[in-house]
């Protein structure tokens, strides 16, 4: 499984982007966006399971982040509203192919490359 990871860039506090993840291969159960900023460790951010119906989110991000999937579950994207300063990160998607979200990275076998997202106050 390959994952592309796209939509990252520099934003105004308060401002929206949209972070998508293209996956090849065998489709996974769960697919999820991880961060991690300069210095900090990686965590999670949201999570999705194969149906849609499932999601887990981060408390720092919830009620401002949404994930979704689509594409026969191909394709993974994280809307994020209302910035802050504090979301500036490097995030990764990543996913696995057993059922059941989890918040540990550990757990996750494949991974993307990374789109950096810059909020600026």
């Amino acid at each position: 499984v390959q994952l592309q990871a796209s939509g990252g860039g520099e934003v105004q506090a308060g401002d929206s982007l949209r972070l998508s993840c293209a996956a090849s291969g065998r489709t996974s159960s769960v697919m999820a966006w991880f961060r991690q900023a300069p210095g900090k460790e990686r965590e999670f951010v949201a999570g999705i399971n194969f149906s849609g119906v499932r999601k887990n989110y981060a408390d720092s991000v919830q009620g401002r982040f949404t994930i979704s999937r689509a594409n026969a579950g191909n394709t993974v994207s994280l809307q994020m509203n209302n910035l802050k300063p504090e979301d500036s990160a490097v995030y990764y998607c990543a996913a696995k192919p057993q059922a059941g979200i989890t918040s540990a990275g550990a757990n996750y076998y494949y991974w993307g490359q990374g789109t950096l997202v810059t909020v600026s106050s």
